[in-house]
């Protein structure tokens, strides 16, 4: 059952609020002024709290008024739906802002002008509140608002716009594609630019969405030091943000953004302020926890799962590693997809060859930073995944799971591990031990060694072990979707070893040109 905020006690405002003490309201009252999140829990007493929401609060204040090395001029924000962001960004915000600014220029946009005409009503609502004018007494609107004094003011104040009686600030509001001109603005919000999936994945929407942002919304600026917000839920590696920010990545003389990022389920590497293990939930008495959520993520699907609740959005069909090579993993019968219905220990007999490829690179301080090990097996001019095993481990810790890989698949006579990084430390402690550990130099980058292998599994070569036999196939699948621009490549390095291998030496050839060539001789290393 979700928690209470913390001014709610037994459905009934807290104590505090009601508090007679003339000091404690004062108090209260002073914060409110100061920070904006204080500010949201006195004007919105239902609005829940969580730790995210901190966050947020901090670098919207250094968006809205920092200076100097404080000052963030340029902010993203990406986080599921439903997680508070319209409530913060949208109508508390603005209203902060001209309590604190009143003479501030504010425009505010969203993918449809209704819903902008909207959140422009609750912005006056919540200036026009009782709480409100004890915070910000000197901030009115006109019209029809008994505690306002200036009924009747000049002032304009309509769903497109509203004005601040006795000073020059001013709201405009108006949807991703429609006219704003005649106002300029100091702060710009966009608030989901993308109305959902089917918007986002039509090239003529995002190529409009972006001309609009070039030729009208960015225009409207009142000058150089004008602010721009941005917060989305992201659809689509090429929307808004993307196209943005992928600018400022080719180009360093391009506005650079700050780029503010909650995951529905943290994962590796985290964001520096995220307070989270890896594969906990961002909101667990309002989401679920990471294993209720386990249920959303095979309802929603890979590709929406990434995007939508993870903000790591990756191309529909794959970028190197198309998604429609392996099938539809629920096709029956299985001949109809790459992903084997066998156990994959049955599988070991009939292998011709069986490997295991490691990509060791791990940090031998904390361990942080993810280990693969993969057994593959080749019969014919099929490869088979067998395995794996990933995890975040030491060097003692992925050492352990070599020899018990080893013990698991003792048929996986040749051991291949990369010759950098830790590889040759993992080599040296166990070459006495295990026999057939072969150090591998790959030549080429990460991006050309993977093209390299695509036919193996664009000509359906490559085979999957099904979902039952294999918890880690999602990870292993979005990996591959989103690969060279995702977050971790570990997986496709390990396969790409293995399959480099596998693919370019029989049994009884020399190693492939494209590893150095590195063999045990009495007992001795020698290229």
């Amino acid at each position: 059952m979700p928690l209470k905020s913390p001014e709610i006690v037994d459905g009934k405002i807290a104590p505090w609020l009601l508090d007679k003490d003339r000091g404690s309201r004062t108090l209260a009252i002073v914060k409110a002024r100061r920070n904006l999140l204080d500010f949201t829990k006195y004007t919105s007493l239902e609005y829940n709290v969580n730790w995210h929401h901190e966050i947020m609060c901090h670098y919207l204040e250094r968006w809205a008024f920092g200076q100097g090395e404080d000052a963030i001029r340029r902010l993203m924000i990406f986080m599921p739906p439903g997680s508070g962001k319209s409530e913060l960004v949208s109508r508390r915000l603005p209203a902060w802002i001209f309590g604190r600014n009143p003479d501030a220029g504010i425009m505010a946009t969203s993918y449809a002008a209704t819903l902008a005409s909207d959140m422009n009503i609750d912005v006056q609502r919540i200036i026009d509140s009782e709480p409100y004018q004890e915070v910000f007494p000197e901030t009115k609107l006109s019209g029809r608002n008994s505690r306002n004094s200036l009924v009747g003011s000049s002032a304009a104040r309509n769903r497109d716009a509203f004005e601040i009686v006795g000073h020059r600030g001013y709201y405009k509001c108006a949807g991703v594609g429609g006219s704003i001109t005649g106002k300029r603005f100091y702060y710009g919000i966009i608030d989901d630019p993308m109305r959902g999936r089917q918007d986002a994945e039509s090239k003529t929407i995002r190529d409009t969405t972006y001309n609009w942002y070039v030729n009208d919304f960015y225009t409207r600026r009142l000058n150089t030091d004008a602010r721009i917000l941005i917060t989305m839920t992201r659809w689509h590696e090429d929307d808004l943000a993307g196209r943005l920010l992928s600018l400022a990545k080719s180009n360093p003389k391009a506005e650079q953004w700050t780029v503010i990022k909650f995951p529905m389920i943290a994962e590796d590497p985290l964001e520096p302020e995220d307070p989270r293990q890896v594969g906990e939930s961002l909101w667990p008495w309002r989401y679920g926890n990471a294993e209720e959520l386990e249920a959303v993520r095979l309802s929603a699907g890979t590709y929406t799962w990434s995007s939508l609740y993870q903000q790591r959005p990756a191309p529909a069909g794959g970028s190197i590693f198309n998604r429609g090579w392996w099938g539809d993993v629920s096709a029956l019968p299985p001949n109809r997809n790459q992903f084997y219905p066998s156990r994959p220990e049955e599988l070991s007999p009939h292998m011709e060859q069986i490997v295991m490829s490691a990509d060791c690179t791990f940090k031998n301080t904390d361990g942080t930073d993810y280990v693969v090990l993969q057994v593959w097996g080749k019969k014919g001019g099929d490869f088979y995944l067998l395995d794996q095993v990933r995890d975040r481990m030491d060097i003692i810790g992925t050492m352990q799971s070599i020899r018990t890989l080893t013990t698991k698949w003792p048929a996986a006579t040749a051991k291949l591990i990369e010759d950098k990084a830790n590889g040759p430390a993992v080599i040296t402690m166990l070459r006495r031990e295990i026999p057939g550990l072969v150090p591998v130099e790959p030549q080429g980058g990460k991006v050309v060694r993977a093209q390299a292998i695509t036919p193996y599994i664009e000509s359906g070569n490559v085979w999957l072990p099904r979902p039952q036999w294999a918890n880690w196939l999602h990870d292993f699948l979005e990996e591959l979707a989103s690969f060279p621009s995702g977050a971790h490549d570990d997986q496709v390095d390990a396969m790409t070893q293995a399959l480099f291998y596998l693919g370019t030496r029989n049994s009884n050839t020399i190693l492939p040109k494209i590893f150095k060539k590195i063999i045990r001789v009495g007992g001795d290393w020698k290229t």
